[in-house]
Formats: C-alpha cells, sequence, structure tokens
C-alpha cells in the first residue's frame, strides 16, 4: 500500500513537472515571438494595432494550431489570459522602447529568434506527447508549434513564409522535437530531455546560420 502510495505521489509529482516545463517553455518563448512580431510590423510600417496582431499571431498562432490539431480546446492562447497578457506586453515594450530596439545587434536578435524556436519545439513536443499523441506526430506537433506563428505573420505582411526558404530552421525545431520525443520514450527525466532537445535545436539554428547551411534545392 505505501509503495503504491509513493508510486502516485511520484507519477503526480513526475505530471505537474511536465505541466510547469510545457507552461514556461511558452511563455518565454511566447514573449521572444512576440517581440520578433512587433519588430516585422514596425518594420512594415504598420501601426500600433497591427504591431499588437503580429505580435499576437507571431507568438501564439504556432501553439494555437497545436492545440486545435491534438484535441486541446479551448487552446491555451485563449483559455489562460497569461498567453494574450505576455504577447501583447512584448508588443507595447518592443513599441515605446523602439528607439533602443533598432539598435540592437542582428546576432542578437537572431539569437533570441534561435532561442524562441527551441522553447517552441520543446513545448509542443511534450504537450503533444502528454496528450497521447504518437511519438512521430508529436515530433512535428513541436516543428508546428515552432515555426506556425512565423508563417502566419509572414502571410500577413504578404511575404513568402520564411520557413519555406530560410536555411535550416524548421528542420533544426525538428530534430529538437525528435530528441525530446526520444528521450520520453526512453522515460527520462523530463527536465534533462527538454533542455537537450532545446540546446540541440538551439544549436543546429546557430550553426546552420553561421555556416549558411540549406538544404537541397531541384535543379
Amino acid at each position: 500500500m505505501l509503495r503504491r502510495s509513493r508510486a502516485r505521489i511520484h507519477d503526480s509529482d513526475a505530471k505537474y513537472n511536465a505541466t510547469s516545463l510545457v507552461l514556461a517553455a511558452d511563455l518565454a518563448g511566447s514573449f521572444i515571438f512576440a517581440v520578433e512580431g512587433a519588430l516585422s510590423a514596425i518594420a512594415g510600417n504598420l501601426d500600433l494595432l497591427g504591431i499588437a496582431v503580429l505580435s499576437f499571431a507571431t507568438a501564439l498562432c504556432g501553439g494555437m494550431v497545436r492545440d486545435l490539431l491534438i484535441g486541446a480546446v479551448p487552446p491555451n492562447a485563449i483559455r489562460d489570459w497569461r498567453y494574450c497578457a505576455v504577447a501583447f506586453a512584448a508588443a507595447g515594450l518592443t513599441f515605446l522602447l523602439w528607439p533602443f530596439v533598432e539598435h540592437v545587434p542582428k546576432p542578437i536578435i537572431i539569437g533570441l529568434d534561435a532561442a524562441g524556436l527551441s522553447l517552441f519545439a520543446v513545448a509542443g513536443a511534450e504537450k503533444a506527447l502528454d496528450y497521447g499523441i504518437q511519438p512521430f506526430i508529436a515530433a512535428l506537433m513541436g516543428a508546428i508549434t515552432a515555426a506556425g506563428g512565423g508563417t502566419i505573420r509572414d502571410v500577413l505582411l504578404a511575404h513568402v513564409p520564411g520557413v519555406l526558404r530560410v536555411d535550416i530552421y524548421a528542420t533544426a525545431a525538428l530534430f529538437g522535437s525528435v530528441i525530446v520525443v526520444l528521450g520520453r520514450a526512453l522515460r527520462l527525466p523530463p527536465l534533462p530531455v527538454a533542455i537537450s532537445g532545446g540546446l540541440a535545436c538551439f544549436v543546429l539554428r546557430l550553426v546552420a546560420v553561421w555556416q549558411n547551411w540549406q538544404l537541397p534545392h531541384a535543379g
């Protein structure tokens, strides 16, 4: 009886830790991508409303698509006020601090983008697995979470989505997601698995930019 009680407590703690990990990664990634959305809106000469809309889309639409596909409805971005608050706060800060933000070196922007990509890839794969999605699709959900918001942002700006033309991007997110899925399949501790998947995505993305790696093209 005591062993069963301890096992239940252990399972409950593990589930709570996994949920907290997904939430933390989701919110951190949302803030980073919301800032990116705001920067894209400012570069496109949009007004304050346009900045807010693009921040929301970039930060949250990838996660919303993931939630709809795995049956987590209503999506967290609608159910939990913290997601909208983070997105709009990032938009407001970027707007107010634009004179300082515009002078941020490009390598820092690329690093932040890679960090957001990593956080969303981990959060997307973890949540899909928590909802019982089979491993291969869970890895795809991680990539969709990471790249979906940026794709919708580009469509709203009438650009060819970056995920279709940028050097290793969604591929890096998929790589990180696969590591998370494999770690969970091997029943490894959630936190080290998440960190490993995130670091793998982050490093691959930065190295791809540095070395100008490209996926094969036809012709």
